[in-house]
């Protein structure tokens, strides 16, 4: 069973409703002991980073979701918000992220992308596959995902870097440590291509 995190920061229904068209088993949760029994899980999450780590500081579920994914190895894939709080911390507030993967999150630099782009980066892109990943079998550099964001993840250890995108300059979008992995974009929006990697995600 694949449980979805409950913690009131993004429409999660989609993301079930796509695992449903996989035939992949899941729930929404928000309560600790059906997390404890959860074979995978997904962390999703839309908006402001502090609104994103309050909330699941508030819901209580920080102390599981260590235990599970960091101590257990249980697989967990965080999109696009969700991507974000794997990491320590973000130009967009001042909380601290779950410190998973080493990775700071920090603002389009408006300077480096040109006067004819604009923040949000909100648009169909490519990813550029940079290692080897289960979560990526079946696809390539042509394959294309639904983005909307503002701040990106920079990745301080280039070893967890499993993606990156082009808008302006060269952005990492899709990240993996060990049972850890993110991804900027949102599959759930992503047609075939996110069908794809959900269903890699299930067979991991």
């Amino acid at each position: 069973m694949i449980t979805i995190i409950n913690y009131n920061a993004g429409n999660i229904k989609s993301i079930q409703n796509m695992l449903k068209r996989i035939g992949a088993k899941s729930c929404i949760s928000s309560h600790v002991e059906e997390i404890e029994q959860a074979e995978k899980l997904i962390l999703p999450g839309v908006g402001h980073f502090d609104y994103g780590m309050n909330n699941l500081k508030q819901s209580g579920l920080i102390e599981v979701l260590n235990k599970k994914v960091v101590e257990q190895k249980t697989p967990i894939l965080g999109i696009c918000l969700g991507a974000q709080l794997l990491g320590n911390r973000s130009e967009e507030g001042a909380e601290k992220g779950l410190g998973w993967i080493d990775m700071d999150i920090v603002k389009f630099d408006k300077a480096k992308m040109g006067d004819n782009l604009k923040i949000p980066h909100m648009s169909w892109n490519e990813v550029s596959i940079k290692k080897n990943s289960k979560l990526m079998l079946g696809l390539d550099d042509e394959s294309r995902f639904y983005f909307v964001h503002s701040y990106h993840m920079r990745c301080n250890d280039e070893n967890n870097i499993l993606a990156n995108t082009f808008y302006g300059y060269e952005f990492t979008s899709a990240v993996e440590k060990e049972n850890i992995f993110g991804v900027q974009f949102h599959p759930e929006k992503s047609h075939k291509f996110g069908m794809k990697l959900l269903e890699n995600f299930v067979n991991i």
